[in-house]
């Protein structure tokens, strides 16, 4: 027997969770599937950054070369993982297509505004009674140890700059004033002070727990099998634990939802990008601020008890392998730019791997496909869905709603790549 269902969102992470917050605010009677747990994947090992100065996507002048320079270098911050892929060869070459200056200069300032508009959002959420998420606006400092490290962050504060974002760069005295718990082993900095922190799993969690508070429904270890078209509308959802008749269907299933994409007869090049993530028990000496380290491409978190330290970038597909030389990459990058934090003499909480969706030119899909009027697609954030979860969340609201979006998405178009 099926059940009818207002919406039903399909993904239990950060963007699927705040979906369901945004619709269940708007007066939505909501459902929610994972096929895991809630915030089993990405949105759990995320660094926890809020990060407004990410606003250059991943598809930029330069990250091509660097790619090939580094795909056969499994310690590389990017690696692709040599395999005969056909959907990898299509993403990779629509990937070298929007590597260029043009395409930057049209994606950051609606990156831009996505995550100032989200950070507001987040304003609001901790606000939300027994909602604490460790939400803490420090700004981010962006260490480098190199000369062309330093001619890099030039490079970034310049750009960020120019689209209106807090941006300075720091001497090292400078930056050790603005970070004293550690000593800074560097050549330079940047500090973006309109970036801020959160513990992820503390949001997503405590959110879906406020959800269920106001009667949304939460169904976990649930996979959606398959979907029954009719025309223009998606009928039924099949289910491992049976079948959903939804007036409306969120598709926020992060990595899997190329897959989800595809039994719907659309094309969305969503490849998986392996990140990992190691955290310790806080030290003694503990960072306050963010940090990202700039050479070695890892970010550093500090949440409620405990740093992280978060990273790397792997095109290996849907493959959960933990690759112990790039987890050994990201502790020895630590104690070069931080000589007092040393990874064995920290205490160890957990090592962890999980896959990010990753887009050709670096923008999330959000939005309804032309053939089928009752699906929205909000996936393929990278490595900013825990900056952009909330922003997302309420424009899937305002789509089902069908408001005029508060922000234009017209560059998010889910049927931009057929």
């Amino acid at each position: 027997m099926s059940r009818e269902v207002e919406v039903l969102v399909v993904g239990g992470g950060v963007i699927g969770v705040c979906a369901a917050h945004y619709l269940a605010l708007s007066g939505r009677s909501v459902a929610l599937v994972e096929r895991g747990d809630i915030c089993a994947g990405a949105s759990y090992g995320n660094s926890g950054l809020l990060v407004p100065s990410h606003a250059v996507p991943l598809a930029a002048p330069g990250v091509m070369f660097k790619g090939i320079k580094w795909m056969f270098n499994s310690e590389s911050p990017f690696y692709i993982k040599p395999r005969w892929d056909l959907d990898l060869a299509s993403w990779l070459w629509r990937f070298r297509g929007s590597c260029t200056k043009g395409h930057v200069a049209r994606a950051a300032p609606l990156i831009r505004d996505l995550s100032l508009a989200s950070l507001q959002l987040y304003e609001e959420l901790a606000a939300i009674e027994d909602l604490d998420f460790g939400f803490q606006q420090y700004g981010l400092l962006a260490l480098c140890n190199s000369a062309e490290g330093l001619e890099q962050l030039c490079e970034e504060v310049d750009t960020l700059s120019s689209i209106g974002l807090e941006a300075v760069l720091l001497s090292p005295k400078e930056a050790a004033e603005r970070e004293p718990n550690v000593h800074l082993n560097i050549r330079g900095a940047a500090y973006y002070a309109q970036d801020a922190h959160l513990t992820p799993d503390l949001l997503v969690r405590g959110l879906a727990r406020n959800l269920a508070s106001r009667g949304v429904g939460l169904w976990t270890q649930t996979e959606v099998l398959d979907f029954e078209v009719a025309g223009e509308r998606v009928q039924t959802v099949v289910t491992t634990k049976g079948d959903l008749c939804p007036r409306e269907i969120v598709i926020a299933g992060g990595s899997w939802s190329a897959d989800m994409g595809r039994r719907l007869g659309l094309r969305l090049p969503i490849q998986p990008a392996k990140g990992y993530h190691v955290t310790f028990k806080n030290p003694p000496r503990c960072p306050r601020t963010p940090m990202i380290l700039t050479e070695a491409k890892v970010g550093v978190g500090p949440m409620v008890d405990k740093l992280r330290f978060a990273g790397t970038l792997e095109l290996a597909g849907l493959n959960m392998d933990i690759n112990r030389r790039r987890v050994d990459a990201i502790l020895r990058a630590i104690p070069q730019y931080m000589p007092e934090l040393r990874p064995g003499q920290m205490e160890l909480m957990e090592v962890w791997r999980g896959l990010r969706p990753c887009t050709p030119d670096g923008l999330p899909f959000v939005g309804r496909p032309k053939k089928l009027t009752n699906v929205i697609v909000a996936a393929g954030h990278a490595m900013i869905g825990v900056s952009l979860g909330p922003v997302t969340g309420k424009l899937v609201a305002q789509l089902i709603a069908d408001e005029n979006p508060s922000i234009d998405l017209s560059a998010l178009d889910v049927d931009r790549f057929n």
